[in-house]
């Protein structure tokens, strides 16, 4: 196979993982719609799970995309194709925030005014949290995030078509200013649509530790994507073990970055020992869910951390990806455990909606995500020149 194929052998079994996706996202979303006519409790709920994680994800590439324009690395050259693809669900995501802002009612109990003029706290919280500003916020935020989405994007295919080292520094700088304005705007959009589920309770670690879990499953996915895709690419073998090796210490960075900031609220909230914020934890470490936390302590944590502890082990395609694919699935349990319990404070509950609402967006939006890598080379094409054998080489 021709070392100028770039990836593009890989397009046919892509284009079929899109049409399956498409299938099963429609066929998901179908029996979701029933569900939210037949029980609209359960659905706004289950939606809203299912919809955090997939904007997680989504916005765990937009970040990862910005990180390495700034930074660079080789790990970023297999990687970005698919990071910008992941970002450019953005347009589909905001689609698919209508159905949250239809349950504002279900959701959030600053929604509803009568709930608000009985409870001297949240109308305290009143010019902050009401309906019409959350609109706006949540516009806001998008606006934000689909153009910094856009530029990065087309610079980056500028690139392809002409090296030019004008344009790498203009894609660093928007990139440095870029994460500052990601940092502000997804603290807020995880306080906005997660937090305030209990207006009741504060954590100023909450939405950090949220987008930090973003990014690892981000950054996992498509681990998850290069090692099944990696056989047929052919860019100096773009997964040899060198890389496979830098791929598997930036997962542990973040598997460890995401513990610290979960322990670190656990730790301040234990302490303290508040009124206001014990109950959180309470609701959640009781009449189940103590098991699920504790399933994600194991699976999002001890496990992964373990396992990335050894070089050979990372350096291993099919088991890197193993680890990276149960860190995803250990992500999606996480994210509902933060959120269910919110509905459900007197013990473990689950419904089929939580499945297919998730199955819904995730086989809209991966469908949309292979849609958007088959239309580019899956490697950067101002990389050709990248010497990837010398680095894998250095490093094996």
């Amino acid at each position: 196979m021709p070392e100028q194929d770039y990836g593009m052998s890989v397009m046919p079994r892509l284009v079929r993982s899109q049409r399956g996706a498409l299938i099963i996202g429609i066929s998901a979303l179908i029996a979701t719609m029933v569900g939210a006519f037949t029980s609209p409790a359960q659905f706004f709920p289950a939606f809203l799970f299912a919809y955090i994680f997939w904007i997680g994800l989504t916005l765990g590439c937009l970040a990862l995309t910005m990180l390495h324009d700034l930074a660079g690395g080789a790990w970023g050259v297999i990687m970005l194709r698919f990071l910008e693809a992941g970002m450019s669900t953005l347009p589909l995501m905001l689609i698919l925030f209508g159905p949250n802002i239809f349950g504002l009612l279900y959701l959030y109990p600053w929604a509803n005014v009568d709930q608000v003029a009985r409870d001297p706290l949240l109308l305290e919280q009143y010019p902050y949290l009401n309906v019409p500003f959350f609109l706006i916020r949540a516009a806001i935020y998008f606006i934000v995030w689909m153009a910094l989405a856009y530029v990065l994007r087309r610079w980056s295919l500028e690139l392809d078509r002409a090296d030019n080292v004008a344009l790498v520094s203009k894609l660093k700088r928007l990139s440095a200013i870029g994460l500052a304005l990601f940092v502000l705007t997804s603290t807020f959009a995880m306080i906005d649509w997660v937090m305030t589920l209990e207006p009741h309770w504060f954590s100023t670690v909450y939405a950090a530790m949220l987008m930090m879990g973003a990014v690892l499953s981000a950054f996992a996915f498509v681990i998850v994507l290069v090692v099944w895709l990696g056989n047929q690419m052919t860019l100096a073998g773009v997964n040899p073990a060198g890389l496979l090796n830098d791929l598997g210490s930036l997962l542990l960075a973040f598997v460890m970055l995401w513990a610290y900031l979960a322990f670190s609220q656990y730790l301040i909230i234990y302490s303290g020992n508040l009124v206001h914020e014990i109950p959180w934890y309470v609701n959640r470490l009781q009449g189940g869910w103590e098991w699920i936390a504790l399933g994600v302590m194991l699976f999002q944590f001890v496990l992964p951390f373990v396992y990335l502890l050894f070089r050979d082990l990372k350096r291993h395609g099919i088991l890197l990806a193993f680890v990276a694919l149960l860190l995803v699935v250990a992500r999606a349990v996480d994210v509902f455990w933060l959120i269910q319990p919110a509905f459900s404070p007197s013990g473990f509950s689950i419904h089929w909606l939580h499945f297919t609402a998730w199955g819904a967006i995730g086989g809209l939006w991966f469908a949309m995500f292979a849609w958007r890598l088959t239309k580019h080379p899956l490697v950067p094409l101002r990389e050709h020149t990248t010497p990837l054998r010398e680095i894998a080489t250095e490093q094996s």
